[in-house]
């Protein structure tokens, strides 16, 4: 990845606490039993791990696209957001059920420390104004580099959306309104595996929180620590999820120690250096 991550400080079906140990959860939580624990057992928490890419593979990194990493949001969109949460559109659906991620898009709701959040893959039409808007703030353009006009995030989003599913851009809703904006990769598929030992089914995550006024409350952590046990839940394959924030960005990199992330190691990307941050699955109940 080549960007970093600007982070700080009505659902009718029932949703599981996060952290309970006992139900699976949606966006987040630490709730799967019985998620496949033998990743625990066959992954151990060396990062010195030499792994030799096929051919394949590092073919894909060629045609991989690099990937980056504030305000209110009208009652309009907020209510175009509740829908799609209660009945998503079929073709998203499909398109969920066909990624590289375990179906996003199907994840559902989960009940966090901060209110109940849900991840919803980004539909461009309707969300490319408040995905802009966030772009354009100080704060978050100084690390995505996406400020500018709307087609500069259209094509930023477009060009995920065109691709295998290898990375689905989503909103963060939580209590029903979108404030936050989530890449959610395959790292392992991604040029970043270029750069430090990836192991199969590494996922990586983004994130910026859009209103100011949902920063430096502590969101960024509870939800970062939601979202990766998320992933942990609901793709048995991954033992580790991974983020690379810019060194520089110190609230970032703090969020995700607070999220249960541990640093790994800098790293040197085409355009940043960053802190490679890593929550294995086999010590997510210990961080």
């Amino acid at each position: 990845m080549s960007r970093s991550d600007a982070t700080t400080d009505a659902v009718s079906a029932p949703v599981p606490d996060v952290g309970t140990g006992t139900c699976p959860g949606p966006a987040g939580d630490d709730t799967v039993e019985g998620a496949d624990r033998s990743a625990d057992r066959s992954t151990d928490q060396e990062d010195t791990l030499d792994l030799r890419l096929p051919d394949e593979l590092l073919a894909l990194f060629e045609t991989g696209q690099p990937r980056s990493g504030n305000t209110d949001v009208g009652a309009g969109h907020e209510q175009e957001i509740r829908r799609d949460n209660t009945s998503p559109p079929t073709s998203l659906t499909a398109a969920a059920d066909s990624d590289l991620l375990d179906g996003i898009a199907g994840w559902g709701p989960i009940r966090t420390p901060v209110g109940v959040f849900q991840l919803v893959p980004v539909r461009v039409e309707r969300d490319l104004p408040l995905v802009c808007h966030w772009m354009n703030d100080p704060a978050v353009s100084a690390f995505w580099e996406l400020a500018g006009p709307q087609n500069v995030t259209e094509n930023h989003l477009r060009s995920q959306l065109a691709h295998d599913g290898r990375s689905v851009p989503c909103l963060g809703v939580l209590e029903g309104a979108p404030m936050s904006y989530w890449e959610i990769y395959r790292a392992d598929l991604d040029p970043l595996a270029r750069h430090y030992p990836a192991r199969p089914h590494d996922t990586g995550i983004h994130l910026l929180i859009g209103a100011v006024t949902h920063r430096g409350r502590g969101l960024g952590s509870a939800l970062l620590r939601a979202v990766a046990n998320l992933a942990l839940d609901k793709r048995p394959a991954c033992a580790r999820v991974v983020a690379e924030p810019d060194l520089r960005n110190i609230p970032s990199v703090t969020a995700f120690l607070s999220a249960g992330f541990r640093f790994s190691a800098e790293v040197d990307l085409p355009a940043k250096r960053a802190a490679l941050m890593i929550r294995d699955r086999s010590l997510r109940d210990l961080l």
